[in-house]
């Protein structure tokens, strides 16, 4: 995230992660042109085989939204968002949530957030600082295959009610 002018625009977000009544559940919107990133998501599918997690390219339509809403630079991310019950959340706080709703053995990694935040989100930080040097970065998102591909949401919905995600402002 880049700060405008002396502007933290993260601060509301951590401040107040109560949940949005319009803001989606089980979201992650994430940097589809980081290797990392994409290695994430692809770990995330394997691991939810209910199917309850979302996911949507910050380089999407839907994603560019959120980012924008939820103050994400677009072009240059250093967190990816997770919305969990309508809270939208990011770096380690985000990574937490999303480990609390998948199975054991993944669940297990929510034990971090006994850890002060302060040190997790430092640690996030460096990761996300470094992200394409440790996996590199492709000039196109990836691509899911014809079975995850409904569990990738790239257009705006049009109505709250037309997708498992509700439409940004």
């Amino acid at each position: 995230m880049r700060a405008q002018a002396g502007s933290d625009p993260g601060a509301a977000r951590r401040a107040d992660p109560a949940p949005q009544g319009d803001a989606p559940d089980g979201l992650v919107v994430f940097d589809g042109l980081c290797g990392f990133c994409s290695a994430g998501v692809r770990a995330v599918l394997r691991a939810d085989r209910g199917g309850a997690i979302r996911f949507t390219p910050l380089q999407s339509p839907y994603g560019r939204a959120l980012a924008r809403r939820y103050g994400i630079d677009a072009e240059d991310p250093s967190t990816f968002l997770f919305f969990d019950r309508g809270r939208p959340l990011e770096q380690s706080e985000a990574a937490i949530a999303l480990a609390r709703r998948l199975p054991r053995p993944w669940r297990w990694l929510s034990v971090a957030a006994v850890l002060p935040r302060r040190p997790r989100d430092a640690v996030y930080g460096f990761v996300a600082r470094n992200r394409y040097r440790i996996a590199g970065r492709s000039e196109a998102c990836m691509v899911p295959s014809l079975g995850e591909r409904a569990r990738f949401v790239e257009e705006v919905p049009s109505s709250p009610g037309s997708s498992s995600v509700k439409r940004p402002e």
